[in-house]
């Protein structure tokens, strides 16, 4: 494969609002009828966004704008305005300068290498990427998914001007339902479209595969379909994805990645980003996108979002079976059966002590119970002078301010909405923008359009998550279009095997050993943790242990290509 030519972010240019009046939109918004819309036909969007502050203020602007946007702009009366869609698709990042408000696509646009945040590299540690508002660099903020600033007079103020809402409906009917929920899935592949070739990720996967059915349905037949392999037992699922191309007629093209691959590109990846990014599918989407790009694709149509808004992640199944915990009476008499030493010596007791340990831990801590760098141990893994720069109780605090914000009566759509901050908004979302950008590709979101964020608020969490039963609701509704082998499969996407990988390849090992001993000599891990890491743990357990060492690597190659001179 030749190197694609990288798509900067349109909105990337440092906007200093005592300087400069240009005012920056991106993405697809569509206004409601009425004057807005009409003024963003005949004027432009920006038009309508200034028509819209004036009539009904920031936040009340922002909720009535639906769709995929990011703007930034400067009112007549002097008043910055900065907004972002509900997933944060498109991202702004700002800084305050004294009475100047800076603003860009890209954290790095405001940063400089000198600024370089401990607290964000420990978040970075924590979640494997950097959550809203916080950024690598000090002082300068990501505006986080459903947000909006307005900067006047000095004074900037950051909101959010949509929350999470459920109202499930009282006596829901599926067979409305799932006509319903079909038709806006096909509208919503539709305005995906660009009128190109039309080109979808198909990792073979329900997501996937079914917005690579609806293309393929609403072309004609003529979308292709593109998909990544790994030579490594327990990672490839090419079979399932040639399973959907074959049942929905695609074009359909393959890759097998190898470790060469990643020795080659773990470098320019991890740079490419504005901050350290830890998402370990990042390398295979770089490289489906890139396929894509030469065959001529200039759009490509991604999957994310139906795990999300339909229930589809295993934790929301497990999650349940420990939610039953808080309906039981008899809590004291658990916790004292269970603290019992010789309970630990029985193996079934063992197992329901287990049980009543990780149940009364209260949402959403009791998600991060296994949490790689606690389990790790914090002091284990990071030098003592790096952890005195941090607060490492701030994660958790973000964490349960999060999901304090979701208006849900319902444990399953509580994680729901908490999942669409950390999993889309956070990682996914600027995964497959950052590396389709790299490749030099467009990207489109078809499950995560207004339409079927709505619809899903209003649809049960019984039938997201029915009993045990993910996405019972989406499969039904969907049963007879995707190929039944797909409706049963096990989750799995686009999973790299690099810690199989990093134990067995010479040069891909090399690179991580050598990425550790940057992080020690820059005083963050610490010297003892990094050998017996590489040496000891990764062979043991190279599943697990290469997610650390994979989340490592990627922070000092971004520190070498950003910031190459810090040190704690």
């Amino acid at each position: 494969m030749s190197p694609a030519r990288p798509l900067r972010p349109r909105l990337c240019d440092i906007n200093m609002i005592d300087l400069s009046n240009k005012n920056l939109s991106t993405g697809s918004p569509r206004f409601e009828e009425g004057r807005p819309a009409e003024l963003a036909r005949a004027q432009g969007s920006e038009a309508a966004w200034l028509q819209l502050l004036r009539q009904h203020g920031p936040a009340e602007a922002a909720r009535q704008v639906k769709g995929r946007f990011a703007v930034g702009l400067t009112t007549p009366e002097g008043e910055v305005f900065l907004a972002v869609d509900r997933f944060a698709v498109e991202p702004i990042c700002y800084r305050v300068d004294g009475d100047v408000l800076r603003f860009a696509a890209r954290a790095d646009d405001l940063g400089r290498p000198e600024d370089i945040d401990p607290q964000a590299i420990f978040d970075y540690l924590y979640f494997h990427v950097i959550p809203a508002p916080r950024t690598i660099f000090k002082n300068v903020f990501r505006l986080p998914a459903g947000h909006y600033a307005s900067f006047r007079d000095g004074q900037l103020t950051v909101a959010p001007y949509w929350v999470p809402s459920f109202a499930p409906v009282a006596h829901a009917s599926f067979e409305h339902l799932s006509e319903e929920f079909r038709g806006i899935l096909r509208d919503a592949v539709t305005d995906q479209l660009d009128g190109g070739k039309a080109g979808c990720f198909l990792s073979g996967g329900t997501d996937s595969s079914t917005i690579s059915g609806m293309a393929a349905q609403l072309t004609g037949g003529k979308a292709a379909t593109y998909s990544i392999g790994f030579e490594a037992e327990g990672y490839d699922e090419m079979e399932f994805a040639r399973i959907a191309a074959r049942h929905f007629k695609t074009e359909h093209h393959e890759y097998y990645v190898t470790p060469a691959d990643l020795v080659r590109s773990v470098p320019e990846v991890a740079g490419w980003y504005d901050q350290p990014f830890g998402n370990s599918s990042a390398l295979p989407a770089y490289y489906c996108a890139r396929m894509a790009r030469e065959d001529g694709v200039t759009r490509i149509l991604a999957g994310d979002g139906g795990d999300e808004l339909f229930g589809g992640n295993t934790r929301y199944a497990k999650q349940k079976v420990f939610g039953v915990y808080d309906d039981l009476p008899a809590h004291g008499l658990l916790e004292g059966f269970a603290d019992q030493g010789w309970a630990q010596r029985v193996p079934l007791v063992r197992k329901l002590a287990s049980y009543v340990n990780q149940a009364k831990v209260p949402m959403p801590d009791r998600m991060h119970t296994y949490n790689q760098l606690e389990r790790l141990g914090v002091g284990e893994v990071l030098s003592a002078r790096f952890l005195e720069s941090v607060d490492a109780l701030e994660p958790r605090r973000h964490q349960r301010e999060t999901w304090r914000l979701a208006k849900s009566g319902d444990l399953v759509d509580s994680m729901l909405a908490y999942d669409w901050r950390y999993t889309l908004a956070d990682c996914d979302l600027p995964k497959v923008c950052g590396t389709t950008r790299l490749a030099g590709l467009g990207v489109g979101f078809p499950m995560l359009d207004d339409r079927l964020l709505e619809f899903s608020t209003r649809l049960p969490a019984s039938y997201k998550v029915r009993g045990l039963r993910l996405r019972w609701f989406f499969k039904e509704a969907l049963r007879g279009f995707l190929p039944d082998e797909i409706i049963t499969k096990k989750k799995q996407g686009f999973g790299l095997p690099f810690g199989v990988w990093a134990h067995r390849d010479a040069a891909l090992k090399q690179l991580a050993a050598d990425s550790l001993d940057g992080l020690v000599a820059r005083g963050i891990v610490r010297a003892e943790f990094s050998r017996s890491l590489i040496t000891e743990w990764l062979p043991k357990h190279p599943g697990f242990y290469g997610e650390m060492i994979w989340i490592l690597m990627m922070l000092e190659q971004w520190l070498r290509r950003h910031a190459p001179q810090y040190r704690v």
